[in-house]
């Protein structure tokens, strides 16, 4: 009898053990999620596909939503987000896939992780499946914003490796180009810890985003930044042949290619930036073209009027570039209106969001290159501090809210999806 006590406690012990671990973490790690079916997006000349039809892109911007994942106090944020994104009829959300060397940073140092955090990017692309939300994952960042490639410059300072203090050294310092393959290799591969899938095997994700809005200013002629697009695309397609890929970059066209283009550009800054929208969206490895519009930003005296028109010729003349010489979708993966303008008033933002809504439904309604827009950006209630004076509560202004949807709506009925059913059904 005392040796059997002796047997019999310590097993209860383990059991309870593991009961209490189970209990405790199963919702991060033994969940099992009843996966939505979705299909990977596919590219077929100028339009993108999805079983078969051809798929049009109401979007959307929320860069945060891996930053709010982490904590629990946020985190519902990301469900309320997704959960009114498909109320809205959007499909695709554009997002950080990057937090380097920052608060709760993904990255930490290189080729070092907080598993924490990668469990909330987890959390993110399961959340996004259960809403029938895809993801554009934009993997590191040209401006200074959570880490960017002045964070991957000072680490190789910092090591003792680094060829240059500039950050444009990002580019082109092979040590700091290692740094950046290890990472997105780790993206590509890692294991989703809640739904057991790959990254690089989960079609929740539309496309993979090499960095967002490249510079390299060092190099004006462009050679730079196209030697490095093209090695770091070739780096992706190799490890990931399902998701699409795009640059990530503002649309400006450099010197190098299509000079009658330069007159489209907002001012001769825009040409000297190392940059070439032709040149680094045409080669085989990039899949689709993308464009930001922020005619405040790039023109501080004009008027709305001639802002519009500007936002109007500078989408159209991307869309024909579509059309005529890439032969590939493009999106306008970002565009806001300042809250900040002179004489600001809401309805001055709808008339933007309706001349860009329009450009796209327009050249979508004949079978063009115009695939999608991601208006920048959108929140929750209570998320004060992640504004900027572009974002907006979309359902906070029902004029704002109603021409989401209508854009929704008539993107749908160009792909031939039935309005009969589901969430088209009720808004549409």
């Amino acid at each position: 009898m005392v040796a059997g006590n002796g047997l019999l406690y310590p097993l209860l012990g383990f059991a309870s053990c593991v009961v209490f671990i189970y209990i405790s973490l199963g919702d991060l790690t033994l969940y099992h999620f009843e996966e939505p079916k979705m299909a990977f997006v596919e590219r077929n000349g100028t339009r993108f596909m999805v079983d078969g039809r051809a798929f049009y892109v109401n979007g959307w911007n929320s860069y945060w939503l891996m930053d709010q994942a982490v904590e629990a106090f946020s985190r519902p944020r990301v469900k309320a987000m997704l959960q009114a994104g498909a109320k809205m009829g959007l499909t695709v959300c554009r997002t950080w896939a990057f937090n380097d060397g920052a608060y709760n940073a993904l990255q930490t140092s290189p080729g070092r992780f907080n598993e924490r955090v990668f469990k909330a990017l987890d959390g993110v692309i399961a959340e996004a499946r259960q809403h029938g939300i895809r993801l554009i994952l934009s993997l590191v960042n040209n401006l200074q914003a959570y880490g960017g490639k002045t964070q991957y410059v000072k680490w190789a300072w910092e090591e003792g490796v680094a060829l240059s203090s500039s950050n444009d050294s990002f580019f082109f310092d092979p040590s700091i180009r290692s740094y950046f393959k290890n990472y997105v290799k780790t993206i590509l591969t890692r294991r989703n810890s809640l739904t057991g899938i790959e990254y690089r095997d989960d079609p929740t994700i539309f496309a993979w985003e090499l960095i967002n809005e490249p510079r390299c200013m060092s190099d004006p002629s462009g050679d730079t930044l196209q030697d490095w697009i093209e090695e770091m695309s070739r780096f992706v397609k190799s490890i990931d042949k399902n998701h699409l890929l795009t640059v990530g970059l503002e649309g400006f066209y450099g010197p190098s290619r299509n000079p009658e283009k330069l007159s489209v550009n907002p001012e001769a800054w825009a040409t000297l930036l190392g940059s070439d929208f032709i040149q680094n969206s045409e080669i085989s490895t990039i899949d689709f073209a993308s464009i930001h519009v922020y005619p405040d930003n790039w023109f501080k005296e004009k008027e709305l009027e001639d802002k519009l028109k500007f936002v109007s010729k500078w989408v159209i003349s991307h869309i024909e570039d579509g059309d005529k010489v890439l032969k590939k979708p493009v999106m306008v993966t970002e565009f806001g209106l300042s809250n900040k303008n002179k004489d600001f008033e809401p309805s001055h933002r709808d008339k933007f969001y309706k001349t860009i809504y329009d450009i796209i439904y327009e050249s979508a309604r004949k079978n063009g290159a115009g695939a999608g827009a991601f208006p920048w950006q959108f929140l929750v209630e209570g998320m004060e501090e992640y504004n900027d004076d572009f974002g907006i509560v979309p359902w906070e202004r029902s004029s704002t809210y109603r021409m989401i949807l209508d854009q929704s709506c008539r993107l749908a009925g160009i792909g031939g999806q039935d309005q009969s059913k589901g969430i088209l059904k009720e808004i549409c």
